[in-house]
């Protein structure tokens, strides 16, 4: 009889302990994410109008590298300029594109980015008279896309944070410094050169004439400027 009463107890023990050291859980902890992604809007909603504004430059060398290319202008020289600057327009939109995925961001509303019934609307479809007027327009167009780039970098330079609680002045740093760095002292190196050649298109033509423009577009076309 005590032997029974023995394991009767023993049994009761060991399922009260058993029963202790359960524990219970709703989710997998993996399903769930902090947030992390820390930039704010307005400074988030500039970022994709300037990836808009990239792809209006992207879209306007197009139409630039084309019209040289026609047969009854037949400018390689410029045209292959032009290709080229489209190119890099594009590359410079795919970069801030990659950057606002890296901070957690355009995780709805991608395809609003690339509307490309705004972006032909935009388009500037003159028949440039001259290479040195589509030269003209093109330093135009990278001292507005520039303008632009620093009109990011002070919106998201300094702003209050009202989603926070004490809505302090919010800093973003790192995108601050990678504009700087990675696109203005392009921007500023690109309209140098594209004034160098405004100047010396000029120059040819002065003493050219007619035939200078010729003789500026087979440098442009071989490399040598």
């Amino acid at each position: 009889m005590k032997a029974i009463v023995a394991s009767t107890l023993l049994l009761c023990t060991f399922v009260l302990a058993t029963g202790d050291l359960q524990c219970s859980h709703t989710e997998p902890l993996y399903l769930t994410n902090p947030r992390w992604d820390d930039m704010v809007d307005p400074c988030v909603n500039v970022m994709r109008k300037q990836i808009k504004t990239e792809l209006n430059a992207a879209m306007q060398y197009l139409a630039m590298g084309a019209h040289f290319s026609k047969d009854v202008v037949n400018r390689p020289g410029f045209a292959k300029m032009f290709f080229e600057s489209a190119s890099e327009e594009r590359q410079h939109a795919i970069k801030l594109i990659s950057y606002l995925l890296m901070r957690g961001e355009l995780v709805s509303d991608v395809s609003s980015l690339i509307d490309t019934r705004a972006l032909f609307e935009k388009i500037n479809w003159t028949k440039w008279e001259s290479g040195l007027s589509a030269l003209k327009n093109a330093l135009t167009l990278e001292a507005l896309v520039t303008k632009d780039i620093k009109n990011v970098i002070e919106v998201c330079e300094g702003h209050t944070n009202k989603k926070r609680q004490n809505q302090e002045e919010v800093n973003d740093y790192h995108l601050v410094d990678y504009l700087t760095g990675e696109f203005l002292e392009e921007q500023y190196k690109g309209q140098r050169d594209l004034a160098g050649k405004v100047s010396t298109l000029s120059k040819f033509m002065t003493d050219h004439g007619d035939l200078g423009e010729f003789l500026f577009d087979k440098k442009l076309l071989k490399g040598d400027l």
